[in-house]
């Protein structure tokens, strides 16, 4: 099977810590993506978002900093994750968030590329500026 990575770049109007608690924080998650999220706020602990539609584990958690962690969706290969990184650095009074998932199914990759704008780049941003 063949796999690609996706690689994004942006700018919020957020600090380093509101785009964090917007990833980590179960409440905050379920309310920009308007999907049900658990989220465990320890390493080496399991998160399911969108309703349980995808999911993994918490890899390496930096505070205000990074977030790495396994992700896979129902619809992939038995037992695939991906790894995904998002890094947050202060950038002009907001955050410069920079976004890779490596790993990911060829097959699914346009779907998945497109979907991190509609699904969280673009809430993110209007939550941010609220």
């Amino acid at each position: 099977m063949e796999f690609k990575t996706v690689d994004h770049s942006l700018k919020l109007a957020g600090s380093p810590h509101q785009v964090y608690e917007l990833l980590m924080d179960s409440e905050q998650h379920s309310a920009f993506t308007g999907g049900e999220a658990v989220i465990s706020r320890e390493v080496g602990g399991d998160f399911t978002i969108m309703g349980g539609g995808l999911g993994g584990k918490n890899l390496e958690l930096i505070e205000d900093e990074k977030i790495v962690q396994s992700w896979r969706a129902g619809d992939w290969p038995e037992g695939h994750f991906s790894t995904v990184t998002f890094l947050l650095d202060e950038e002009d009074g907001g955050t410069r968030l920079s976004f890779i998932q490596a790993g990911v199914p060829a097959d699914k990759y346009d779907s998945i590329n497109e979907g991190w704008s509609t699904y969280y780049w673009v809430p993110m941003s209007k939550a941010l500026e609220k």
